[in-house]
């Protein structure tokens, strides 16, 4: 009997959570109840142990070196089933093979390293990007290597999509390039982004002309800029570009600076004024969150949307979600992502945020991928 239930303890140490411990309480309760009866009866514990199937022979009433060789036997049941005694969460069973459902409408997760793909939905969708837009906008500055201390008065007349959308930037007020890529970045502030098309050398054109001329240099075949913000629906691209974007990325360490900054107040002049600014991304400021770089994204034509270099299940991984409803949404999708992979268990999502998918992925299905906007851009190349 107890070599029997040493070799089902063996087999059975991928039990976890209440089974683990029921199991575990059972074998201490025999346990203790060994040594009560050998405690009080002695000899007539000899009849009680074959009652239970150890059988008579197993114990001899005259030899003490019997009696330790049947303790020697409850310590080896013991070693046997320690993994389920003393560590249930060792031996949990292997991750879930269910697959994480998430609220965006297109997605994808890159191992960095490796190039694994650890999760994919719907990753060659070209959809307008919204502000995802600025790491390109950021990108584009920084290879020119202009002065970053130089001071740069806020303009917007080049850029049609700002007219009329709010700001707490004072229009002609300076601050320093440097500044605007921060602000860009951190805080998605349009007025900023499109003055550093402006001061882009040879204008607001050659700005946009350098985005679209460095997306195909990445490889990036489905992603068109026509304004530096992200306003446009028609700055589109798919998961599968935004990656490329995310790797070449790592090239650019003022970027990943600038992008996970928490918050900053920033001088401005002629007028003199401060202002704070936060990160839109509230993840950064998460203490189980390692971000190395992030840019949310939103219009009502693009949905919420975000971009990170992160760290998931000890991975340093890409990260891409396009169109989610709802203010959090991107952001949940990414915690949904990163308990699934460290853990195997699966998030459900809100079925407001389901219904908005479904009613999304059925237009794009009546219309045909990549959708009007998207393939009136690019048939322009």
């Amino acid at each position: 009997m107890f070599f029997y239930t040493q070799q089902r303890c063996v087999e059975h140490r991928h039990m976890r959570g209440q089974q683990a411990q029921r199991y575990a309480r059972n074998l201490v309760v025999t346990v203790l109840n060994v040594q009560k009866y050998e405690a009080r009866f002695g000899f007539i514990y000899k009849m009680r142990a074959a009652s239970v199937g150890l059988g008579a022979s197993f114990f001899n009433a005259n030899s003490s070196v019997s009696i330790l060789k049947f303790r020697q036997s409850i310590l080896g049941l013991l070693l046997a089933c320690g993994s389920v005694i003393v560590s249930p969460a060792v031996s949990a069973a292997p991750q879930s093979t269910v697959q994480q459902e998430l609220a965006s409408s297109s997605a994808l997760l890159i191992d960095l390293n490796s190039n694994e793909v650890l999760y994919s939905s719907n990753p060659d969708w070209v959809v307008p990007i919204a502000s995802v837009t600025k790491l390109m906008t950021a990108m584009v500055v920084l290879d020119a290597k202009l002065p970053l201390d130089q001071r740069l008065p806020v303009t917007i007349r080049d850029a049609q999509e700002m007219q009329g959308v709010f700001s707490r930037v004072r229009i002609g007020s300076e601050i320093s390039r440097r500044e605007m890529l921060l602000l860009t970045l951190m805080s998605s502030e349009n007025r900023a982004a499109a003055s550093l098309a402006h001061h882009y050398p040879g204008g607001y054109a050659a700005f946009i002309q350098a985005m679209n001329a460095k997306a195909l240099a990445l490889g990036m075949t489905h992603t068109r800029y026509v304004e530096p913000t992200g306003l446009s629906e028609l700055n589109v691209s798919s998961a599968n570009d935004l990656v490329k974007l995310l790797k070449a990325s790592q090239g650019y360490p003022l970027i990943e600076q600038f992008s996970t900054t928490g918050e900053k107040t920033v001088a401005f002049h002629k007028p003199n004024y401060t202002l704070g600014f936060r990160n839109t991304n509230a993840l950064v400021r998460k203490p189980d969150w390692s971000i190395q770089l992030t840019k949310t994204g939103f219009t009502n034509a693009a949905g919420h949307c975000l971009v990170m270099r992160t760290v998931m299940d000890q991975r340093e991984v890409a990260f891409v979600v396009l169109d989610a409803f709802g203010k959090y949404t991107h952001m949940a999708d990414a915690s949904r992502l990163k308990k699934w992979l460290e853990t195997g268990k699966v998030t459900p999502v809100a079925p407001a945020a389901l219904a908005y998918k479904q009613q999304k992925q059925a237009a794009r299905q009546l219309a045909g991928q990549p959708g009007d906007a998207a393939a009136a851009v690019l048939s322009e190349r």
